[in-house]
């Protein structure tokens, strides 16, 4: 860009003057269209505010016309207060409390530069519930990785969660769950989704919008530095080319402990009552601020660029406008209130300084040094960008793949085979324990945290009178989505839901984070379109709207795409968490009751994924009937105490799922195949609507006759060992497979040191 201030009388004079439209991300028609609203051609500073507020991580341009869906199939329930296109969603959970809850992406910038990539995806969520007035109280990360062994997984993954884990202990949040999956197909494309979870009442919900002519539009938090500048806006927007990461200046660097003073002041302003609207800066800065809050007010907003607090002097005004730099928030304040907001903020050292003013005049106007640079309709730059419907068609190549059934795959039919296949599973990168990961998260600070990693769903105590809580789990199983991306998509809904159910809490709503490949490859909006098709009518079908969520498209290395990976995450509320249900086994003697119905589905599982390297079929069948059954039942049985652990089987089968209830607390099981079952199908299936509980023989008829009252198959299929008992799976085959507990933890814990030392 010239160094020369380019005013909107230049662009006036000079409609001949070319722009590097192209280089900023904007395609021939689009930048004609800008011209056609403007009646002119663009300033620079016009130019860089629409390019990256049109850009496909900002506009959703090619994902609008499918997520109106959610919007279309929202079930019909008195528990959202605040749904899909506010900075976060928020539900009630009783009593007058409100949580908000959200999900998005820092794929590309965590690939390019994996620690501050990382550490600000985690600064980003955070902003994101800030602002909806709550105080932010946990964080999880759905991870994915390429193959473990991957010299380039060696370089992403230590950053990634050195950074999650120094913003996130930094800033004094418990980090209570999420995934880490590897898969050769995000070799280029890691995938580092950010969640974070906030408390408030009903009445402290705060909303983005620019209200009340006069009132004055405050720049507050770091000042204003050359990272980022692009960031995930244009980062996220493109597909990688073959060469690998080449764009570190666009990654925004954070400072944790700015937020944290940053929290602190706005709960502080907010809940004093000083601020009309406010917004955090994150995708696009101040572009997005300030023209998101004009156009959701009053509809005017002038603004005095050379006000912007800076750290670099030498910033040019498009660069301002661009820059994403962290740690920053915009508020609208009432002139006789200005003077109380600066002096919480200067009591917090947080900078602050008025940029200017909102309007009536239906325009955004920024000026620089005197000059005007911007003077747009805000909601042209905000929110009526391009609306793409792009071509989609199922791939030639499905029906292949779904032809090709792992059946013909060697299945072990012996005990010492199977008992191989259960080491060599409870190994595996994907099933082995990430405790070398969470290990450097901080999963108890606050004092709040009652179940994290590595429970089915992480628990926050919210109300320390009542007890009430909330639980949260997130999940996908990304070679599912690739054998059908529409049943894909209802599966992750139903483990996750699943996962939230087992720990006591009653579902309640859904966010997600939708990771695709290029959204100009027919094959991936095929795969988009019928992931948001399943998960709508899912969520419709279950009662759990969305609230709110994010699309990250452009997860692709030249036409290689990453598997559809529609991560779903699930809140739930828990009455009372002390009557939580923990997922290990306990007490000698308990019974162990299988809950479900367990089928031949070897599809996408970790079995013909681990030990064959095979994906092909069809995916386990959704049952979400069942799904809500169970949920009723698990709910229940730990609403009424009536079961001491419980425990979800999805990937890896009841094999891995008696494993990792087993190692929990050291305590082993006896545990039957049932007579006439396929020993190999009973183990390793990956059947949905399926969980594990344990009880004791004087509740057992409590249990079954909830399960019965429920249409769930209940079946006792074991007991549980006393401390360090072996786990024993009987009537395998030609004999019992004995999995002394030492064995079965060194096979967990050894793979991921081993591997990232």
């Amino acid at each position: 860009m010239t160094r020369h201030t380019d005013t909107v009388t230049d662009a006036s004079t000079t409609p001949e003057v070319e722009q590097p439209y192209a280089e900023l991300g904007l395609k021939p028609d689009e930048y004609q269209r800008i011209r056609d609203i403007l009646e002119r051609r663009p300033t620079s500073a016009e130019l860089a505010m629409y390019s990256v507020m049109w850009s496909e991580h900002c506009s959703y341009k090619s994902s609008k016309v499918h997520l109106r869906q959610f919007g279309d199939k929202t079930p019909d329930t008195d528990a959202l207060l605040v749904g899909i296109g506010e900075n976060a969603g928020v539900v009630d959970i009783g009593d007058g409390w409100a949580v908000t809850f959200k999900v998005e992406s820092h794929n590309h910038p965590s690939y390019v530069e994996p620690y501050q990539g990382a550490a600000t995806g985690i600064g980003g969520i955070v902003r994101d519930i800030l602002s909806m007035g709550a105080r932010p109280v946990a964080v999880m990360d759905p991870l994915r990785f390429g193959a473990a062994d991957h010299p380039d997984t060696h370089r992403v993954l230590p950053g990634v969660v050195a950074g999650i884990g120094g913003y996130g202990n930094c800033l004094g949040l418990p980090n209570v769950g999420g995934e880490i999956v590897f898969d050769p197909s995000y070799q280029g494309n890691p995938l580092v989704n950010a969640l974070c979870v906030g408390t408030m009442r009903h009445e402290d919900i705060h909303l983005a919008s620019a209200k009340g002519v006069g009132n004055l539009v405050v720049l507050y938090g770091a000042k204003t530095g050359g990272d980022g500048i692009g960031g995930v806006s244009v980062l996220a927007s493109e597909t990688f080319e073959d060469g690998g990461p080449a764009k570190r200046p666009a990654v925004q660097v954070g400072d944790p402990f700015m937020e944290k003073l940053l929290i602190e002041c706005t709960l502080e302003v907010l809940h004093a009552g000083l601020v009309e609207g406010i917004q955090d800066l994150g995708g696009a800065g101040i572009s997005c601020a300030t023209s998101e809050l004009a156009s959701n007010g009053e509809g005017g907003m002038h603004v005095v660029l050379d006000r912007v607090p800076l750290r670099d002097r030498t910033l040019t005004p498009e660069e301002i406008l661009m820059s994403e730099s962290q740690e920053r928030m915009c508020a609208v304040v009432r002139p006789d209130r200005i003077d109380a907001f600066l002096a919480i903020c200067a009591r917090w050292d947080v900078d602050a300084a008025v940029i200017g003013e909102v309007t009536d005049t239906g325009r955004l106007v920024i000026e620089w040094h005197g000059e005007t640079i911007v003077d747009v309709p805000p909601r042209t730059v905000a929110h009526d960008g391009p609306v793409y419907e792009r071509p989609y068609a199922r791939p030639a190549w499905q029906d292949e793949l779904q032809a090709d059934a792992p059946e013909h795959l060697a299945r072990p039919t012996s005990a010492g085979a199977v008992r191989d296949t259960v080491l060599r599973l409870v190994a595996s990168p994907n099933l082995a324990s990430k405790t070398w990961v969470t290990s450097q998260y901080d999963r108890y600070v606050l004092g709040n945290t009652v179940l994290a990693q590595p429970e089915d769903a992480g628990v926050i105590r919210v109300d320390e009178e009542s007890g009430r809580g909330v639980a949260i789990s997130t999940d996908c199983n990304g070679r599912f989505a690739k054998l059908d991306p529409y049943a894909g998509a209802q599966l992750a809904l139903a483990e996750a839901y699943r996962n939230v159910a087992a720990t006591g809490a009653r579902p309640l709503a859904v966010t997600n984070c939708l990771n695709f490949g290029s959204p100009e490859d027919p094959d991936v909006m095929w795969q988009f379109a019928e992931a948001v098709r399943g998960l709508a009518d899912a969520c419709l079908e279950l009662g759990t709207p969305v609230t709110g969520g994010n699309v990250s498209f452009y997860n692709q290395t030249g036409d290689v795409a990453i598997h559809p990976t529609p991560v779903v995450g699930v809140l739930g509320v828990v009455d009372d968490v002390a009557r939580r249900t923990p997922m290990g086994f306990r007490h000698d003697g308990d019974l162990v009751v299988a809950l479900g119905e367990t089928r031949d589905e070897l599809a996408g599982s970790e079995w013909a994924h681990v030990v064959h390297d095979h994906l092909g079929g069809l995916p386990p069948s959704v049952d979400l009937g069942a799904e809500r059954a169970l949920a009723e039942v698990l709910t229940a049985a730990s609403r009424d105490g009536i079961v001491t652990a419980a425990h979800d089987l999805s990937d890896g089968g009841l094999a891995q799922g008696l494993v990792e209830m087993a190692l929990r607390n050291g305590v082993g099981a006896e545990v039957g195949v049932p007579p006439g079952a396929d020993p190999f199908v009973t183990l390793f299936s990956e059947s949905t609507a399926r969980a594990v509980v344990t009880v004791s023989q004087e509740r057992l008829g409590a249990v079954l006759a909830l399960a019965a009252h429920h249409g769930v198959p209940a079946t006792v299929v074991g007991a549980v060992g006393e401390a360090g008992s072996d786990l024993v799976l009987t009537g395998v085959y030609d004999g019992d497979v004995v999995l002394p507990l030492a064995q079965l933890r060194e096979a967990a814990e050894a793979t991921l040191p081993a591997l990232f030392g």
